[in-house]
């Protein structure tokens, strides 16, 4: 079958129902995963790490009286100079005792990670075992629906924002499901990214819903499929930054209130303790975004490559183009000030989440409120 011929074919109306059914199912299997991970969460809430930090919050002066006695007869002292902390036993207790140094960056909390939604709950770690299960489920129906659309028309299936929300949704998920694979420490994530992912299935299914059916002119080109590509799986990476990101602002205004004596409600003590430390959190978003800059500064290139075929001009101040780059422009000035000293933490944490506001908008926004040559929503 030659090019022109593929291009021409009508579509595949059967092979496009299929893909419906498909998309549905997905939708309902992560349905499923939703309740599993809601029930992971409600029994780690219940767990012995969760009920002593609840204890700890509601009786604030046994922890003053424990801390008077042990201000009384300490068993070490610490002596913190710049960026080193030196953990010393008195010389009434023992005078030849050895020093411990711990090496930290200087204003760094020493927090540990938290346990994981299941909080060490046998029962609560079994939901959450389901829940990734009912993922990896839904994510094989989404992707078979995903490609059974693409066969429909024979061409790449992103061709307008219905097809595009599928992709991205199921791409999303992969990036997920890869990083457990990798066994980082990002089943907490599963909630947020659920539920949102059934919000964007529901959108695209009710709103966004398009019939399938062959491209604009302009689209005909192997570029639709490096550079959309590349768009899509830069977004859903993104997203789990953004995810990350506002656990982090959470995570930090906890432990800061921590710091200053304050005293959390037991439902913030009750999350709050089973998620990563804010340090952790702040690493892992800087690492997402800083690993995807370079591949969304190729999906700009790509881009004006194919505007240069498709259109006979590189650049020409699309909408499109002109918040691609807005976007690109707020993760850069984050990853500088991720690296600038007086900049790091909260104010970072904050143009993080402002630079995937812009990525949002330069989707939805302007796909569905502002006219140009990247019109190709459907909708």
């Amino acid at each position: 079958m030659t090019l022109a011929t593929t291009l021409a074919a009508e579509p595949n109306e059967n092979l496009a129902h299929i893909s419906n059914v498909l998309i549905y199912s997905a939708m309902a299997v992560y349905l499923l995963a939703f309740f599993a991970l809601m029930a992971e969460w409600l029994f780690g809430s219940r767990s012995k790490v969760a009920r002593t930090a609840a204890a700890l919050t509601e009786q604030p002066e046994r922890a003053g009286e424990s801390a008077a006695k042990a201000s009384a007869a300490p068993a070490v002292t610490v002596r913190s100079q710049g960026g080193t902390a030196t953990l010393e036993r008195p010389k009434s207790a023992a005078k030849e005792a050895p020093k411990v140094v711990t090496r930290a960056a200087a204003g760094s909390r020493d927090v540990p990670d938290g346990p994981g939604a299941a909080a060490g709950d046998a029962q609560g770690d079994l939901y959450g075992r389901i829940a990734v299960s009912f993922i990896a489920l839904g994510f094989l129906i989404e992707v078979g629906g995903v490609v059974t659309r693409a066969l429909s028309v024979q061409r790449a299936p992103w061709g307008n924002m219905y097809e595009f929300n599928i992709t991205f949704s199921s791409v999303a998920v992969g990036v997920f499901l890869t990083l457990l694979a990798l066994k980082k420490n990002v089943r907490w994530i599963g909630l947020p990214l659920i539920t949102s992912i059934l919000l964007d299935l529901g959108l695209a299914v009710t709103v966004l819903y398009t019939e399938s059916d062959q491209l604009v002119p302009a689209l005909h080109s192997y570029w639709l499929w490096i550079h959309v590509s590349t768009a899509i799986f830069c977004g859903a990476a993104f997203y789990v930054g953004a995810v990350s990101t506002g656990a982090y602002l959470f995570k930090d205004s906890y432990e800061a209130k921590l710091q200053a004596g304050g005293k959390p409600g037991r439902f913030a003590t009750s999350v709050m303790e089973r998620l990563p430390a804010a340090a952790s959190l702040d690493k892992f978003t800087y690492r997402m975004n800083a690993a995807i800059f370079p591949l969304w500064t190729f999906t700009i290139i790509a881009g004006a490559i194919w505007a240069g075929d498709a259109w006979g001009r590189y650049w020409g101040w699309d909408p499109k183009e002109v918040w691609s780059f807005i976007t690109w422009v707020a993760y850069a000035c984050y990853l500088h000030a991720r690296a600038t000293a007086g900049w790091k933490g909260r104010k970072a944490a904050y143009l993080a989440l402002i630079a995937f506001g812009c990525w949002l908008f330069n989707y939805y926004g302007v796909n569905i409120f502002v006219s140009g040559k990247h019109s190709y929503a459907g909708v």
